[in-house]
């Protein structure tokens, strides 16, 4: 799959889920900004991958629920490279917890960032795809959003939501060539699973047919797929990259 010539903005860019699926795309070719919360590392992040992947890549910092900062995030990547082809949503945060014992700030901060960043991120690249007639979004979900789980229903909520603008926004701007698909992971490896038990890790890998959880880099290639020409026929759909959990 081939990204050459192609520009892709990924939010959350700075670490795990996020690095991945950047130095995936940098790998096959796109030069890319990443957006962060935090600008020194989003920064240090992107020299680090442009070493290594020989590719152009810059840091913006970016609070994608804030409207301003996810329109200014995107105005500095085309001033730097002069399109934007691909849009990949990954920032995201949990704040867990059961439904008697949750904040409404821990739910106001998990639907702002998951969702209200998700919409504001889309809505500032839209303008610039329809003009080009062309584009990927690709946003990422999660199995929590398809199959709900105890304790986070602030999240669950946040990524079903995703789930649901991303069939929509599939459908307003196909017509302009623009494809609109979501990436749902189940348990991957994160610096969250690591710290589990070993017990509780094994208690996780019998929910997976598979046997395991997944990698970084198992999200980070059904992003590249999504956002390739070889799935130019493809919108509007959640491939979930879960081992086969929810089937």
């Amino acid at each position: 799959m081939d990204l050459k010539g192609k520009i892709a903005l990924v939010t959350g860019g700075a670490q795990g889920i996020g690095r991945a699926i950047a130095k995936e795309l940098a790998m096959a070719g796109a030069d890319l900004a990443l957006a962060d919360i935090n600008l020194a590392r989003v920064e240090e992040t992107a020299a680090a991958l442009a070493q290594e992947t020989g590719r152009q890549v810059i840091g913006v910092k970016m609070d994608v629920s804030n409207i301003t900062d996810a329109e200014e995030g995107v105005k500095k990547t085309i001033d730097k490279y002069n399109r934007l082809d691909i849009l990949v949503n990954n920032a995201g945060v949990t704040r867990d917890g059961l439904i008697m014992r949750m904040s409404d700030a821990d739910w106001d901060l998990v639907i702002a960032i998951n969702l209200k960043g998700t919409f504001n991120c889309i809505k500032a690249v839209t303008r610039g795809m329809l003009k080009q007639k062309s584009g990927r979004i690709v946003n990422i979900a999660s199995v929590a959003g398809l199959m709900g789980n105890a304790g986070q229903a602030n999240y669950s909520a946040s990524k079903a939501g995703v789930i649901g603008l991303t069939k929509t926004t599939a459908k307003e701007l196909a017509s302009r060539g623009i494809t609109v698909n979501a990436v749902a992971p189940g348990f991957i490896k994160t610096a969250m699973t690591d710290a589990l038990s070993d017990e509780a890790k094994q208690n996780l890998q019998r929910l997976i047919p598979l046997g395991r959880l997944g990698e970084a880099e198992d999200v980070a290639k059904a992003v590249l797929f999504l956002a390739s020409d070889e799935a130019a026929y493809i919108t509007g759909q959640v491939l979930t990259v879960d081992g086969g959990m929810v089937m």
